[in-house]
C-alpha cells in the first residue's frame, strides 16, 4: 500500500506541533533558570519571557483551531538538548561568576531555535493562506526577536562584563 503523500500542509502541522512541545518545555525551563539567576535583570528577563510564552502558547492554540487540529506537541529533540545543557549549566557553575553568561547562552539558543522555527510557520502559513495565522505567528516572532535583543543587551551590559571581572578579582 503506497503512502500518502506528504505536502507542505502536512509538514505545517508537524512543525507546528513541535513549536508547541518546545514553548510548553521552556514554561517549564524559565522559573528554574529565573531562580538560578543571580543577575536582577537576568531574572527579570526571564520573568517577563515566561509571561510572553504564555501568551504566544495560546496563540498557538489559536493556530491549531485555524487548521482544524487538537493543540497537541510532539517531542522537540533540540529543545531537549538545550534544555539539557541549561540545567548542566546550573549545576555545573552555580554560585560562580560565569553562571548568568552560561544562562543568557542558554536562553538565547533557545530564541534563536524559536525564531527560526515561527519564520518558516509565518512564511508557510502565507504560503498556505491561513492568513489569520500569519498574524498570529508574526506576532511571536517580533517578541521573539525583541527578546533575543533583551537578552543580547543584558549580556553586554551587565552578566559578561561581571564574569569576567569576577575572574580578573580571583
Amino acid at each position: 500500500m503506497a503512502r500518502k503523500p506528504k505536502k507542505l500542509e502536512d509538514l505545517f502541522h508537524e512543525t507546528l506541533k513541535d513549536i508547541y512541545f518546545a514553548e510548553n518545555k521552556i514554561l517549564k525551563t524559565l522559573p528554574k533558570m529565573a531562580k538560578a539567576a543571580q543577575s536582577p535583570d537576568l531574572k527579570a528577563a526571564f520573568a517577563q519571557h515566561e509571561r510572553e510564552t504564555r501568551a504566544q502558547v495560546k496563540r498557538l492554540d489559536r493556530v491549531f483551531k485555524i487548521i482544524g487540529k487538537p493543540a497537541r506537541g510532539k517531542t522537540c529533540a533540540a529543545i531537549n538538548g538545550i534544555a539539557e545543557e541549561g540545567s548542566e549549566i546550573m549545576k555545573d557553575f552555580k554560585g560562580m561568576p560565569a553562571l548568568d553568561a552560561g544562562l543568557l547562552a542558554a536562553a538565547q539558543a533557545v530564541e534563536h531555535y524559536e525564531i527560526s522555527r515561527y519564520g518558516t510557520l509565518s512564511t508557510w502559513a502565507e504560503e498556505l493562506g491561513y492568513d489569520e495565522a500569519v498574524q498570529l505567528l508574526e506576532e511571536t516572532l517580533t517578541e521573539e526577536k525583541k527578546t533575543d535583543k533583551t537578552l543580547t543587551g543584558i549580556a553586554k551590559s551587565v552578566v559578561n562584563v561581571e564574569a569576567e571581572n569576577e575572574e580578573e578579582d580571583a
